[in-house]
């Protein structure tokens, strides 16, 4: 196992501590790899991986699942990531899925404010004087959730209506968010920030 995630096996003997960050990541891949599972969930793989080992274990991940087989939950605040790794992708609120769809769909046609808040608040290298564009406001007390839409309280197209239980909207078959706003007919986002601002 260890060889098929690109360690030699006289290596099979080494503690620990003798393994580089990349290398420990590829071990416990292996260890995840070694029952044979249908389904592989990988929580934040990459974290504190500099971006070239990064980009080696999500290519060496990608090659794995192909070869075994295996379905991959992709678990990451790393939009990079899921753009390299994803098919599919649901966009997580305070412990409910507020958007889901085809990776194309999300990215392309973005639909709920939040996601449309994360992507407004990555840096552009094609702007480099443009300003980040954080989402105001803090997260909500896990333990007191509102009974509406939790991202109301930082979301500018935020009604009265939000905080009534929120309603499904589909878009395709694989598309869809929860918002009630969608329920109003000319409802939309904002589908892209300022090209002045980036």
């Amino acid at each position: 196992m260890l060889e098929l995630v690109g360690i030699p096996a006289v290596r099979s003997s080494e503690y620990p501590h003798q393994f580089s960050g990349g290398m420990k990541q590829r071990v416990v891949i292996a260890i995840a790899l070694a029952c044979n599972p249908k389904i592989l969930i990988a929580d934040e793989p990459t974290t504190a991986l500099d971006v070239t080992i990064q980009a080696q274990v999500l290519d060496m991940m990608n090659d794995l699942k192909d070869k075994f087989g295996t379905s991959l939950v992709m678990i990451t605040h790393d939009l990079g990531v899921v753009a390299k790794i994803c098919d599919d992708v649901a966009v997580m609120y305070a412990g409910r899925i507020i958007e889901s769809g085809t990776l194309a769909e999300v990215f392309n046609e973005t639909r709920h404010p939040y996601t449309r808040g994360l992507f407004d608040s990555l840096p552009n290298i094609k702007n480099r004087k443009g300003e980040l564009k954080p989402i105001p406001g803090l997260m909500p007390d896990p333990t007191d959730l509102p009974e509406g839409c939790a991202f109301a309280p930082r979301c500018k197209y935020a009604t009265e209506a939000c905080s009534q239980p929120q309603h499904v909207k589909h878009f395709s078959d694989t598309h869809y968010v929860l918002c009630s706003r969608y329920d109003e007919p000319d409802f939309c986002i904002d589908s892209k920030e300022d090209p002045a601002n980036g």
